[in-house]
């Protein structure tokens, strides 16, 4: 029998520092999954699982790994939603949503609005030449999309980043710094006073028709009380904007990375869906998915005990030697697609089908309409992040049109 290992055994974990994870996590990555695919990370207070086969387990296993746990800063700053119960809660939770993030649904509902959207942002720096694409497009698209789907105005866009902003840093704030909680906090009851009175609007007789209806229209034995409501949009707006963000940022400097692809991907945007596919595993926008240990249970060898945080570090599972080829490589051409960078099991991603879709639309209205559309690396940055991943600048050229 494997001799349990607790953490004063974690020779590389114990060295494992915030600032790594932050800068090159991918690295530290490849090092934990050939010599401690379960580790203790000393610096995080959680064990990190590594391996794809680990993550698949516990991701599948939501009898031994919960959701729901004190020390979780998506709880703490979020409360109870969909993402933070298990159970016949989550799916309580969940299955009110599950129509609307349909891809018919999409498709049917969303996609041109997208595509409006993806033009408007556009048609604002079209005739400039050069635009730092974070800024001006890949941080405004998702936003204009998740008001789209609740019914909101597209004058909420400003505050919803901002509330977006103070969000990403109190979500990862795993340190606990007590003014980055605080001010997350803050901007959480803000979104709940300002949704409130959205709810209130989209309950009146002649209201448009949006997820908040639907919501609201649902029979009583289904129905989510306003503050489930208010807690589950939460939850959607945040990963709807974090994850399409970065998808696309990642997605531009994946293609940058290898001329030949981008060429191809240029002529023929068929090829994009394979690019949105090979982006999430290569560059993963969330790159882990946390669980509490329920019951002391041995994986990969080693016995988690209970009560103990584990931390399935998705971006490492899909770059797995042992599962994809040459992982390290951005490849759109690769046979294996079977990546869980919307994670797996009960809690996978609601809105993965909306994130393909925002993704491969943005990539296609960008090189549809700025002809010769490519990044300036010298003025980018790398992807960074170790909670999510994304280049902070991501500055783009093309011949403009005057």
């Amino acid at each position: 029998m494997t001799r349990n290992r607790y953490p004063h055994d974690f020779p590389i974990g114990n060295l494992v520092t915030p600032e790594a994870l932050e800068k090159n996590p991918y690295e530290v990555y490849r090092q934990l999954r050939q010599s401690e695919p379960v580790s203790f990370i000393a610096a995080q207070q959680m064990y990190f699982v590594t391996r794809y086969d680990c993550c698949k387990q516990i991701l599948a296993d939501a009898e031994n790994f919960r959701v729901g746990y004190e020390r979780s800063t998506v709880h703490d700053i979020f409360g109870d939603h969909m993402m933070s119960v298990d159970g016949d809660e989550a799916r309580h939770m969940k299955n009110p949503h599950r129509g609307q993030f349909m891809r018919q649904t999409i498709i049917d509902e969303l996609e041109a609005r997208i595509t409006a959207n993806a033009d408007r942002l556009i048609d604002g720096f079209i005739s400039n030449g050069d635009v730092d694409i974070r800024q001006k497009f890949a941080s405004r698209l998702p936003i204009l999309t998740m008001l789209d789907v609740f019914g909101l105005p597209p004058t909420d866009e400003e505050i919803f980043r901002n509330w977006y902003d103070d969000f990403e840093h109190a979500l990862a704030n795993t340190g606990w710094d007590e003014d980055t909680r605080q001010a997350g906090k803050r901007s959480v009851s803000q979104f709940h006073n300002h949704m409130q009175a959205a709810i209130d609007r989209a309950r009146e007789q002649n209201a448009p028709p949006s997820l908040l209806t639907k919501l609201l229209g649902d029979a009583p034995e289904k129905r989510l009380s306003d503050k489930d409501i208010r807690h589950n949009m939460l939850i959607i707006m945040f990963g709807g904007i974090s994850t399409v963000e970065a998808l696309i940022l990642n997605a531009i400097y994946g293609l940058s990375t290898q001329p030949d692809i981008f060429d191809r991907v240029k002529a023929d945007h068929s090829l994009i869906p394979a690019v949105i596919e090979e982006t999430v595993r290569w560059k993963g926008p969330v790159q882990s998915a946390h669980r509490y240990v329920q019951n002391e249970t041995k994986i990969g060898g080693i016995i988690l005990p209970q009560g103990a945080i584990v931390s399935c570090v998705l971006a490492s599972a899909n770059h797995d030697e042992s599962y994809f080829k040459n992982p390290e490589d951005f490849d759109i051409d690769r046979d294996n697609r079977r990546h869980i960078a919307f994670a797996s099991g009960p809690h996978i991603c609601l809105g993965l089908h909306l994130a393909r879709a925002q993704g491969r639309i943005a990539l296609e209205r960008l090189l549809t309409r700025l002809v010769g559309f490519h990044m300036d690396a010298q003025n980018s940055g790398k992807p960074v992040g170790s909670e999510f991943h994304q280049p902070e600048k991501l500055q783009a050229v093309w011949n403009p049109v005057l």
